[in-house]
């Protein structure tokens, strides 16, 4: 594996490997004609495949007859000249994408698959309108998953750029660890720095200032969170209690899901308690701890991914807590990272681990009257363990 880059200031696209082998070997196994994805601004699967942003009439890939195809609108004709490695069609700019994808399939088969009812495939989510185009064409769509099980298994370059958006998402939350640290308790239990209340929107916008200064976007994805509860309301994001001051004793979670200008993502999260007195925060800090020790032991190339799901949730169990405690919907206890901030393998999944898999390992505790803890590590599944990617180490205590 390449060695990594350090804190990124401009990241080098990296270079997915070509998905042709795995979208063939679906076309054959369907006995299809071809493959088709239509997709919309940062669309996963297109970008995947094509390696070139969709731009905002949207842009097609077809894979038909061992040939690979973009469709680019006008504006994205030179990018996809410049990146993608197979075929630009040029022609008929201004068309709707899925329109466009139809003709590529007629022209590389004559004409003759969609008089035929042809099958096309498609992934599980396309566009209505190009879905119309492409059975107003006369194919028959039918939905596989191959493209989104080929971008569960990173490439080195790929891993490199997760790596290096991961490492720009530790030095952000480092800052807002670093303002927690600095932050005087007043007599009230709110936290101040500067003579001015440390609110939840303070901390995102220096955290989401950090990511922009190493290279990346903060994609929308950055969330501050302190204590719920009765007399509490929720700290998030831009909401109206952002500006509810943040507290000592209680806990205070950053999470993190940056995008990279290539648009692979990372994924951290990080609890902190200024001047805690210990009590149910600190005994729940340690639970998560070992629980995403617990989990990590159990990643290897092989092993079924909801054995560290299940291992986490046991050593939280053990603890005394309720791992179907979480506010809302129980999440999943991890899961993949890449060109989405959540993909395969998810960890309550019945599948089998494969090195080159990127995962997000995040047992939590969450309390509706004391809040939530919360820690996370993202690793690559090597086939004899796994590797950390980003650096940094958690710390209940806010370090300056």
């Amino acid at each position: 594996m390449a060695d990594r880059p350090g804190l990124p200031g401009a990241v080098s696209t990296p270079a997915p490997p070509p998905a042709d082998d795995s979208v063939d070997a679906a076309i054959d196994a369907a006995d299809a004609v071809g493959f088709v994805a239509v997709g919309t601004p940062l669309d996963p699967n297109l970008r995947y495949l094509s390696r070139v942003q969709p731009a905002d009439h949207g842009s097609a890939f077809v894979r038909v007859s061992g040939r690979s195809v973009a469709c680019a609108p006008a504006e994205s004709v030179g990018c996809a000249n410049a990146e993608f490695d197979g075929e630009v069609a040029t022609d008929r700019v201004g068309d709707p994408a899925g329109e466009r994808a139809a003709a590529v399939l007629d022209e590389y088969t004559d004409g003759a698959a969609a008089s035929a009812g042809g099958t096309v495939l498609v992934p599980p989510r396309i566009p209505h309108d190009a879905a119309v185009y492409l059975e107003r064409a006369g194919y028959d769509l039918r939905s596989t998953a191959a493209v989104a099980e080929a971008r569960a298994t990173k490439s080195d370059a790929e891993i490199d750029a997760i790596d290096a958006v991961q490492r720009a998402a530790t030095a952000a939350v480092r800052e807002a660890e670093r303002l927690l640290a600095t932050a005087d308790s007043g007599a009230d239990g709110d936290l101040r720095r500067e003579g001015r209340p440390l609110v939840a929107e303070r901390l995102r916008r220096a955290t989401n200032a950090e990511l922009a200064r190493h290279g990346v976007t903060d994609a929308d994805n950055t969330v501050v969170r302190g204590r719920t509860g009765s007399d509490r309301t929720a700290v998030v994001g831009t909401a109206p209690a952002g500006n509810t001051p943040l507290r000592a004793g209680e806990p205070i979670t950053v999470v993190v899901a940056p995008r990279g200008p290539h648009g692979y993502h990372g994924s951290l999260a990080r609890t902190f308690v200024v001047d805690s007195d210990g009590g149910w925060a600190r005994r729940a800090y340690v639970a998560v701890e070992s629980a995403l020790d617990a989990a990590l032991a159990e990643i290897d190339a092989g092993t079924v991914a909801r054995a560290a799901g299940r291992e986490a949730g046991a050593e939280l169990a053990a603890f005394g807590f309720d791992p179907g405690s979480a506010e809302g919907p129980t999440p999943a206890p991890g899961h993949g990272v890449g060109l989405s901030r959540r993909e395969r393998p998810s960890l309550d999944a019945n599948a089998d681990l494969q090195a080159g898999n990127v995962v997000a390992v995040e047992p939590q505790v969450a309390d509706p009257e004391r809040g939530t803890v919360r820690v996370s590590a993202l690793v690559v599944v090597t086939a004899d363990g796994y590797e950390r990617l980003g650096d940094g180490d958690p710390s209940f205590t806010p370090r300056g």
